[in-house]
């Protein structure tokens, strides 16, 4: 992170909202918006935005997971794959 172009005052997105977005969109960084010297909010491009958000919900499943693990909620796919035959069976 470059204080210089990656830290703007709100003041600056005003004026130059159009720029922001190009540089956001031509470097994949984020910039960080201030408002009376404090950070406030951060633009961020499309792309970066949505792998983050990819991200963060494979760490969900991978926190869910182990919780699931340490409860011994778990089954083995000979009882995954019986049950699914049962369903699929009620279902005909």
């Amino acid at each position: 992170m470059s204080i210089k172009t990656d830290i703007r005052p709100v003041t600056y997105l005003k004026s130059k909202a159009a720029d922001l977005l190009a540089q956001v969109n031509e470097t994949h960084r984020h910039v960080v918006i201030t408002q009376n010297g404090e950070p406030k909010a951060v633009l961020q491009d499309l792309d970066s935005f949505q792998e983050m958000k990819k991200a963060l919900t494979m760490m969900k499943l991978i926190y869910h997971s182990e919780s699931a693990i340490k409860e011994g909620k778990t089954s083995t796919h000979e009882e995954v794959f019986s049950e699914l035959e049962q369903r699929l069976q009620i279902n005909e």
